[in-house]
């Protein structure tokens, strides 16, 4: 068979047929397009002026997908949240509409089978493709994605200090209803519109926790941005009392009841179809209550899986191991380690009408749809373990446990993961090693740990490094490249580019969001055996890195390495 036969099968033998292009024309193209990492159809509008309409519907009959004019198509009904725009980008696949489970792609290019299963991973939904035109398709991609770049900061545009006194936020008690606020001298406007001036600030700050914190002589208000916590508003002290009352109010705590913590939830409207939760909590401390707010975006939860900084074959051990019917997925680290996004994003992932999911946590922080979620209530009896045990009674495929404590849980979530289902949970420990020789020391059998823990996720979050300032460290000697470690974490020495923060308007000391850092240990064969034979922590994590699974210090250099986050940022999430 000739070199030109077999590549001009498919949609070029279909063009050169059809007689829309000459054979040595279409050869050449398809080289070209080949060379250029462009779709074929793409490069066949772009360069040989042939009628995008005729090539989408020859690949139509080519292929046997349906053929749809775009221009046909009303843009505001197109499933706007379902997909990452920046796979919308990467792959040239538009989501058209969704029907029942099944999630139909616009494509122009009807080879792109890596596009469909890649949306299918990160959806949970049952891809198709449609096949459309592509000068239209890249127009309507732009259209898609300058729609869905709107972020929470765009929906608080509009909004100045008139506003202030009115904005729709409902109070929420611990089982999730809606109250309505009752009046009190704290809701008079200057409170109001500072309280609520405090929590949009945080919002379109990128903050993660606000404090309200009374001291003897001043009265502090504190932002936690990209895991810092930094100062932003001194009021007056003699204001206090009743920014606590107008929080407490806001979250239908008990005003009177100053004497110990209480928890509350309030729901913030900031646009039509976006809303932020706000976790309350009130500690009592020497010279009044301390508050902190806790803020939920439930647009975390939908992040998608490369949005979290997983290295390429991290990210497929953690899909390998979400795609299997049993075993037991952990994920490790400190609170504020992104754990909770972490289990959500392989949820979500999993979230198909075909699965019965449910979840005990310690709150639940985000709403889910499609997903049982449990809020875990030891004072009425209602733990983890009991949660667990009633799962199991509710024909269960995949169960989240939000803290494996105590050897009661664990020996349930054991038992579930043995018996066919998935389950996913975390432990707080420092790394993927001492994970398992946790779960040893609280008493669980080695067999048992051995054969049922499929995967261990232990991670950090370093901030991550503003594209806009960032500025190149050359300057670094080679000895300390050499004793830091940098050499001997997989990546050739003249492919290492260290940056340092220096600071702009965008960011925040030279940093701009997180990234991930993660340890993803698979549990092998010869891990096992170490496990099997009373092994501990060290000779675990020995066979791991055998096995070729960077530790969390190698990951994290291999992020300053890349300059996604800087030097010292590895060494203070990782460093010992």
């Amino acid at each position: 068979m000739s070199s030109s036969a077999i590549a001009l099968s498919g949609l070029a033998r279909r063009l050169v047929n059809d007689n829309l292009i000459a054979e040595e024309n279409a050869l050449e193209a398809v080289q070209e397009a080949q060379s250029e990492k462009k779709p074929l159809p793409q490069f066949l509008v772009e360069n040989h002026s042939i009628d995008p309409v005729l090539i989408a519907k020859a690949a139509s009959e080519e292929f046997g997908s349906p053929y749809i004019d775009l221009a046909t198509l009303d843009f505001s009904l197109l499933p706007k949240d379902l997909v990452d725009p920046k796979l919308v980008a990467k792959h040239n696949a538009l989501p058209i509409y969704k029907r029942g489970n099944r999630l139909f792609i616009g494509l122009s290019d009807p080879t792109n089978l890596h596009a469909l299963d890649e949306i299918k991973f990160n959806t949970g939904l049952n891809t198709e493709a449609i096949l459309v035109e592509a000068d239209k398709l890249a127009k309507a991609i732009d259209a898609y994605n300058a729609e869905a770049e709107e972020s929470i900061s765009d929906a608080l545009g509009g909004l100045d200090e008139e506003s202030l006194d009115d904005l729709d936020i409902e109070a929420v008690d611990a089982d999730g209803e809606k109250k309505d606020e009752s009046p009190s001298e704290a809701d008079e406007a200057p409170i109001v519109r500072f309280v609520n001036k405090v929590l949009l600030d945080a919002i379109k700050g990128g903050a993660s926790d606000i404090h309200f914190e009374p001291y003897e002589k001043i009265y502090r208000v504190r932002f936690r941005t990209d895991g810092i916590l930094h100062e932003i508003a001194r009021p007056p002290f003699n204001l206090a009392t009743r920014i606590a009352a107008r929080l407490k109010v806001m979250s239908q705590l008990d005003i009177s009841e100053r004497r110990i913590p209480q928890d509350g939830r309030i729901k913030m409207k900031i646009s039509k179809n976006r809303a932020i939760d706000f976790r309350v909590n009130t500690l009592p401390t020497l010279f009044g209550e301390k508050i902190v707010l806790r803020i939920l975006d439930p647009t975390s939860a939908k992040l998608g899986i490369d949005a979290l900084g997983y290295e390429d074959d991290q990210k497929q051990m953690y899909l390998d191991a979400l795609a299997q019917p049993q075993g037991m997925i952990l994920v490790t680290g400190p609170t504020g380690s992104g754990k909770t996004v972490s289990l959500y994003t392989g949820i979500n992932i999993l979230n198909t009408n075909e699965r019965n999911i449910s979840t005990a946590e310690d709150p639940v922080e985000i709403n889910m749809e499609g997903i049982n979620q449990v809020n875990v209530n030891n004072k009425v009896g209602l733990g983890f373990a009991e949660a667990l045990r009633s799962f199991l009674r509710q024909d269960p495929d995949i169960v989240m446990v939000g803290e494996v404590r105590d050897l009661e849980t664990a020996e349930i979530a054991i038992k579930a993961a043995q018996t066919g289902h998935l389950v996913l949970s975390t432990l707080h420990t420092n790394s993927a090693p001492e994970t398992l020789t946790r779960l040893l020391n609280m008493g669980v059998p080695t067999f048992n740990v051995a054969t049922t823990v499929s995967l261990i996720i232990a991670q950090r979050l370093a901030r991550r490094l503003c594209d806009n300032c960032k500025t190149p460290a050359e300057d670094i000697p080679e000895e300390v490249l050499k004793d830091e470690g940098l050499l001997d974490v997989g990546i050739p020495r003249e492919e290492i580019t260290l940056f340092r923060p220096v600071g702009c308007e965008k960011c925040t000391s030279g940093y701009k969001g997180r990234v991930g850092v993660y340890e993803v240990v698979r549990i092998t064969s010869e891990i096992a055996r170490i496990i099997m034979e009373g092994g501990n922590s060290i000779q675990i994590a020995d066979a791991a890195k055998a096995a070729g699974f960077n530790d969390l210090r190698a990951s994290a250099l291999r992020k300053a390495a890349w300059g996604v986050t800087s030097l010292e940022e590895a060494n203070r999430v990782t460093k010992d």
